[in-house]
């Protein structure tokens, strides 16, 4: 798989699989909009808005390669694809995020026992797939990543970011954002 050329690209992978729905009912691109827009309202680093924002980008590729819905029968990386496609645009600071966030649910599902009791019903689905929670080594093993807490954060915008008709500032508004990050 080739690597991301430039801000035109992302957004035009948004433009062509965004409308597509997330796990739940809404769409991919309000998915990503609704998690920048927590991230921002948090006061996230400008990195890790851009991670809010382009998180599931994996998701995306995942569609533009098989032309067609995404299949949810298995893991498909996401995180990983997403993240090594992004890199030739941004540095750690963004893809370290994206890299991370299926893992810090996993996480947060060891640590926090309550926590996956809020899981939706598409995030419990891909739990399974994506090995269920973590063990204690693989808690001491997560918790040596840099950026891991930036992750974390990630990970429970992402889970609140499911609000059908809930209005935010649509991607567009994340171009110049996206331009002054490349290569930082």
């Amino acid at each position: 798989m080739s690597t991301a050329t430039s801000v035109d690209e992302v957004l035009a992978l948004y433009e062509r699989y965004g409308g597509r729905n997330y796990d739940e009912a809404l769409s991919q691109l309000h998915h990503a909009e609704q998690t920048a827009a927590l991230a921002r309202q948090a006061g996230a680093t400008d990195e890790v808005v851009v991670a809010a924002l382009l998180h599931d980008v994996g998701h995306l590729l995942e569609m533009e390669y098989r032309d067609g819905p995404r299949d949810r029968s298995v893991d498909h990386r996401h995180e990983s694809v997403g993240a090594a496609w992004l890199a030739s645009l941004y540095g750690p600071g963004v893809t370290a995020p994206i890299a991370l966030h299926v893992r810090a649910k996993r996480y947060l599902c060891a640590v926090e026992p309550a926590y996956h009791d809020g899981l939706s019903a598409g995030s419990v689905a891909s739990l399974e797939r994506q090995g269920g929670p973590f063990t204690a080594d693989e808690v001491t093993g997560f918790e040596a990543n840099p950026g891991w807490e930036g992750a974390v954060a990630l990970r429970r915008w992402d889970d609140e970011a499911k609000v059908l008709d809930l209005e935010v500032a649509g991607i567009e508004t994340y171009r110049p954002l996206l331009e002054q990050l490349i290569n930082r």
